[in-house]
């Protein structure tokens, strides 16, 4: 392959990449941003966490266009709106998905509305949905009730919903794992989640169903959901409230694909599982030094879930007894440019030093 066409082929989006697989045809507008072609990454140190052989990938969904896995999803269903000569999408967002829904919106030349629960969002996501020129409402609740507000404006006809509740946002996510498949040369083993609105897990697990069914894998992988502790509706099996973990991207209390997520789980001889903020937090620092890769608190929980399904004995499943030489993936869903609150709160001042080279070998202290 020479370098003008592999160029071509990473710059030409998952629609054109996987059209056959995709609710489009030859009249859809295409509205894309080069999104999919992420990186599967190998982790040494990840696979030594694990040991007995196995080996751990991240799928880093961090480097999409707008720099979570939304983007997948969001060229189908904006392509679509396009198609049915919408005027204006709307959603209701954690924060990822009013970035992306309003990138493809401008991509488009069409109007987006995001509503988002006031207080509740990353910075970053709130600049990148401005910046593209979403009309961003705040409300006075959290996602689920946003969530409520935009299925009843969608039923208005006005707009175009562009939630995970529609179905060509769960077709473009299911991408991922074409990719992964194509590049790995079969399905993994285990495949690893964070769950918030549970869209993810289902697209996923859709895609690997509809791989094998095209015997494109030999095999269905066990698929694995992490959620917060004070955000797992799925895990304890009742509506949360008041949802509350400082992974804003999964801060959901009523998960819109519950029940296709809990299928999927129960299917794949999975299991759903939590893990605390403070387990997120050390995971996602943890993944930062050791694997050079930087992502979002909510991203972080698949990393933590692995470590716990590693080290706990409160795991719902261990991993202690999955075969040897086990092939596992990780997805890591967004940037964690994305919500750097965190990280910036942990951060000490830094202090300056005199401008000599003995003085700042000193401060290096190496």
């Amino acid at each position: 392959m020479d370098s003008a066409t592999a160029k071509s082929q990473r710059s030409r989006g998952v629609i054109e990449r996987y059209r056959e697989l995709l609710p489009v045809s030859a009249s859809t507008p295409i509205v894309s941003l080069g999104e999919g072609n992420t990186p599967l990454i190998y982790c040494p140190q990840l696979s030594k966490r694990v040991g007995r052989g196995c080996e751990v990938f991240v799928k880093n969904e961090g480097v999409n266009p707008t720099g979570s896995f939304k983007d997948r999803g969001m060229t189908v269903a904006v392509s679509k709106a396009l198609e049915s000569r919408a005027r204006a999408i709307i959603c209701a967002s954690t924060g990822n998905t009013s970035a992306s829904a309003a990138a493809y919106a401008a991509r488009a030349g069409i109007s987006c509305a995001v509503i988002l629960p006031a207080g509740k969002i990353a910075t970053g996501k709130l600049l990148q949905a401005f910046v593209y020129g979403g009309k961003i409402v705040a409300i006075d609740g959290n996602f689920d009730n946003a969530l409520r507000i935009v299925r009843e404006l969608g039923e208005s006809g006005d707009f175009v919903i562009v939630n995970s509740i529609n179905p060509d946002r769960i077709a473009g996510q299911k991408t991922a794992v074409f990719e992964i498949v194509d590049e790995m040369g079969d399905a993994p083993d285990l495949h690893l989640l964070p769950v918030g609105n549970a869209g993810n897990i289902t697209a996923y697990w859709g895609g690997y169903r509809e791989y094998r069914a095209r015997e494109e894998s030999t095999k269905l992988p066990a698929m694995f959901g992490f959620q917060a502790a004070g955000a797992a509706p799925i895990f304890h099996n009742r509506i949360i409230e008041k949802p509350e973990t400082m992974a804003s991207a999964i801060r959901i209390g009523n998960p819109a694909s519950w029940k296709q997520a809990s299928a999927a789980i129960a299917e794949s001889h999975g299991a759903i599982d939590v893990v605390t903020d403070e387990e997120i937090v050390a995971a996602q620092s943890w993944l930062a030094r050791h694997e050079g890769i930087f992502v979002e608190p909510a991203s972080a929980a698949a990393i933590a879930g692995l470590f716990k399904c590693c080290d706990s004995r409160e795991a719902s499943h261990s991993f202690q007894s999955i075969p040897e030489a086990s092939r596992i993936v990780c997805t890591v869903t967004g940037h964690g440019l994305k919500d750097p609150d965190a990280i910036l709160q942990r951060m000490k001042e830094l202090k300056p030093v005199a401008a000599t080279a003995d003085d700042v070998r000193r401060a290096i202290g190496l």
